[in-house]
Order: structure tokens, then C-alpha cells, then sequence
């Protein structure tokens, strides 16, 4: 869909559009840089903390619901693989307002995602350097808008170069771990069924935490427009994302529960760097340094995702449509990169990590619940034999959505 542009510093418009220019291994990339970073090197002290033997369980069940709102995702961007996905998805399947309301929803979480990655970010980083946490956020937050406005493909393959940094990261800590692993006492507390309401709710709430751990892929879909064949390259995009952060997760999680001091790992403001520590008896400052390198993705994916969101909803004037517009030289949205950062900067200076983790958390279950629910009417009208096939999924996903919400938010 091409959009109004208007040439930097001048008065004058044109018509352009957003360059196709991503490939399935670069949005693989993307996705698995965005998620990873997030959710592992952030919150799994965080998880360990609220569910303790039971963290893998709370990693499972989250990976699970991503997975079912992921097909819904996969199958709604093969028929609108457009930029400010999920407001699109909604407003064909459920109405203008409730896209609108979706739309903002989901810019609320790109936000608020990279406020947490970037307080994340400086924790890691302040065990290296002493500079106040706040200038840290700050000043990577402000470098990060800067990358993203150059260019879609230049942000991208800075992404997949430090997702490449940090998947070998958690390669390390895999296999420093593995004896850990084979510790049949740690699989059967891990996976022993609550005994408890109390333990129940624990993996619950644990769940909705770690389900932040999973945001990430459905940012795919918000890179449509700048995507070579996005038809066929997004939904196989998700899909790959959600199986490999799936199957990194559980197995630090399995290993965090088996760390000699858990207390301290789920304590910890570099909780991976001081698993390190435990594991092997050496300094941990190398891996809080690979860190908070990694989780820059987080922040610039975000960042990216959340103007594509603010371009595409004011291109279909569900939010104002000067936001929609996209400057030409570099063909990104400049004008929405801006007020995102802006507001990132606000969120990590004023509200605490865990905090923006669960607020975050509970706004994408419900952005999920109307993504799924809009796969589900649009199925009964749709010329499409996938999305009619598995239009009834939506329902469920829908309702575990909203199950989760009820039943883990109060603690």
C-alpha cells in the first residue's frame, strides 16, 4: 500500500512506500533477537522468583498460548500483510473501534517492552560500568531511534548480527548447565503438577510474566510492508521464532532451577551473569556484557515495531494521519520513531521493571484475545480455506487468553 510522504525539511509531497527489502532469514532473525533478548536476560530471575520449582511450567504454558495466537498471526498476515498488523487484523474482523483500540494496545506494549529491556539493559550494564541506570537507558534508547530511522534493512542486519551474540550467549550457560539437566530430582520438581491452589496461582502468575518473554514474534507481521514475498515469508517467519524461543527457554529455566543458589539468581539484576557465575566459579562480567548487547535487540525491535504500528494506523486514520507519513530520503517512518522513543524514555525513567513486565503482559494477552477472536468471525466470511479451516482455533486461544488474565493477574 503506498503512503503520503513528505520530503524532509520541506513542504513539498510525494507518494512512496515502505522498501521491501527482509528475507525469511533476516525476519527469523527479528523475531528470535526481539523475543530472546527480551525474556531471558530480563525476567527469568523474576519467574524464578514468583514460581520457583515451577518455572519451566510458567515458560511451557506461556510458550504454549503464544503458539496458538501465533497460528492465528501466521494465518491473518497471509491475507493483510500490511504494517500495523494486528490493528488491521481487528478492524476487518471485529470493527473500526475495536481496531483503533487494538492498535493503541499494541503501541502501548511495543513501549513498554523496550522501557523493561532497556532498565534490563542498563542492570546488566551498570555491573561494568558505573554510570547512573538512568543516563544508561536513556542514551541507548536515543542511539536505537537513530538506527531505526536510517532503514528498515540496516536495522534489521544489526539485529540479526547481535541475535548471533546472544544465541551463543545462551549456548554457553547451555552447556555449562547441562550437568544440571541431567538431574532427574530437579526434572520432577520442575514438573510435578501443583499441589496447591497457591502453587497453582504461582505458575499462573509466573506465566503471565514469562508470556513477555514471548513478545516478539507477532512483530513480524508489523514488518509486512518492507517484506520480499510477505505472503509466504511472515507466517513461516513466526512460526520459526515461536519453536526455537520455545525450546531455549525451557532449558534455561530447567537449569535456573537447579542453580546452587536460586535465592540469589532470582534476586539478581544480571540474574544469567551470576548463573554463570554459580555454574562455573568464574567471573561473570563477560556474560553481563554479552548481555546487555543482546538485549539492545530487544529495544530496537520494539522501537521498530511500535512507529510501524503508529505509520500504519495513521494510514488507515486510526490515529492521526501526519503520523502516517514517512520521510523520503530513507523511506521509514521518522515522525512515529520519534514520539515511540519519547515516550520509551518516559516509561524507563518513571515505572520498575517487573511492573511495565506485567502491565505489558496482561495488554498482549488481551491484543491476543482480539487477534484470535477476529480470526474466528473472519473465517465464517472469508474466501480463504485456511483461515475457514482453522477459524475455531481463534475462539480458544481467544478464551485462554482471557482465562489466564482472570486467573494469574490478582497475585
Amino acid at each position: 500500500m503506498d503512503a503520503r510522504v513528505q520530503l524532509d525539511g520541506i513542504g513539498e509531497e510525494s507518494t512512496t512506500g515502505l522498501r521491501r527489502t527482509l528475507t525469511l532469514p533476516l525476519l527469523v532473525f527479528y523475531g528470535v533477537g526481539v523475543t530472546v533478548g527480551a525474556g531471558i536476560f530480563a525476567l527469568v530471575g523474576e519467574i524464578l522468583a514468583i514460581a520457583e520449582d515451577r518455572a519451566p511450567q510458567s515458560f511451557l504454558l506461556a510458550g504454549l498460548i503464544a503458539a496458538m495466537t501465533g497460528v492465528s498471526y501466521a494465518l491473518l498476515v497471509r491475507v493483510y500483510p500490511r504494517a500495523g498488523g494486528e490493528a488491521i487484523f481487528v478492524q476487518h474482523g471485529l470493527g473500526r473501534r475495536f481496531g483503533r483500540a487494538t492498535g493503541y494496545g499494541v503501541l502501548v506494549t511495543g513501549i513498554e517492552s523496550s522501557a523493561v529491556v532497556a532498565l534490563a539493559f542498563a542492570g546488566y550494564l551498570r555491573e561494568l560500568v558505573d554510570i547512573p541506570t538512568s543516563v544508561l537507558a536513556v542514551g541507548v534508547v536515543v542511539v536505537l531511534a537513530g538506527l531505526a530511522t536510517w532503514g528498515a534493512r540496516e536495522s534489521v542486519v544489526a539485529a540479526a548480527a547481535i541475535t548471533l551474540l546472544e544465541v551463543g550467549t545462551l549456548a554457553v550457560i547451555l552447556v555449562v548447565g547441562l550437568p544440571g539437566l541431567g538431574d532427574i530430582e530437579t526434572w520432577q520438581r520442575s514438573w510435578s503438577p501443583p499441589t496447591s491452589a497457591t502453587a497453582g496461582s504461582a505458575v499462573l502468575s509466573g506465566a503471565i510474566v514469562a508470556f513477555f518473554a514471548f513478545i516478539g514474534f507477532e512483530d513480524i507481521e508489523n514488518m509486512a510492508e518492507e517484506t520480499v514475498d510477505p505472503v509466504r515469508t511472515a507466517p513461516r517467519a513466526i512460526l520459526w521464532t515461536l519453536g526455537i524461543t520455545v525450546v531455549c527457554y525451557l532449558a534455561i529455566a530447567l537449569i535456573a532451577v537447579a542453580a546452587p543458589d536460586r535465592a540469589a539468581v532470582a534476586e539478581s539484576d544480571a540474574p544469567l551473569a551470576l548463573l554463570f557465575e554459580q555454574l562455573t566459579g568464574r567471573s561473570g562480567d563477560v556474560v553481563s556484557a554479552m548481555a546487555a548487547v543482546a538485549m539492545i535487540n530487544g529495544i530496537l525491535v520494539q522501537i521498530m515495531m511500535a512507529a510501524r504500528v503508529l505509520f500504519g494506523m495513521g494510514q488507515e486514520g486510526l490515529a492521526p494521519r501526519w503520523l502516517g507519513v514517512a520521510g523520503r530520503r530513507r523511506q521509514t517512518p521518522v515522525r512515529a520513531t520519534a514520539l515511540v522513543a519519547s515516550a520509551v524514555i518516559v516509561l524507563a525513567l518513571g515505572v520498575p521493571l517487573l511492573r511495565l513486565a506485567e502491565v505489558t503482559s496482561v495488554v498482549v494477552l488481551a491484543v491476543f484475545a482480539m487477534v484470535n477472536l477476529s480470526l474466528f468471525r473472519l473465517g465464517a466470511v472469508l474466501d480463504d480455506h485456511l483461515v475457514r479451516r482453522w477459524r475455531w482455533l481463534g475462539l480458544v486461544g481467544a478464551a485462554v487468553c482471557v482465562v489466564v488474565v482472570i486467573a494469574g493477574w490478582p497475585s
